[in-house]
């Protein structure tokens, strides 16, 4: 089973919110995940993100891949920095 962290699609139309959930590739985009690691609102100036870092840090460990989108986002947070860290460590 190859899971993927992505962003499932919330709220309402034109009001888009995002969970950052960590689910199997081969299920739907908004269908069902494995493990709800954080949220992502754009609509708010600046992009509001909350995170559960050390959940995350847990699955990229168990080798689940982050979307290009999520990645950018991890980046900022700099999850993604923690991670190569950990890897070198």
């Amino acid at each position: 089973m190859a899971v993927k962290i992505r962003l499932k699609r919330m709220g309402a139309k034109k009001a888009p919110f995002y969970r950052i959930v960590a689910a199997d590739s081969r299920a739907p985009r908004d269908g069902r995940f494995i493990a709800q690691l954080g949220t992502y609102d754009p609509r708010q100036n600046p992009a509001k993100v909350t995170l559960d870092k050390e959940e995350v840090l847990n699955w990229l460990s168990k080798g689940a891949q982050p979307s290009d989108t999520v990645k950018n986002i991890l980046s900022k947070e700099g999850v993604m920095k923690a991670f190569a860290d950990s890897k070198k460590a």
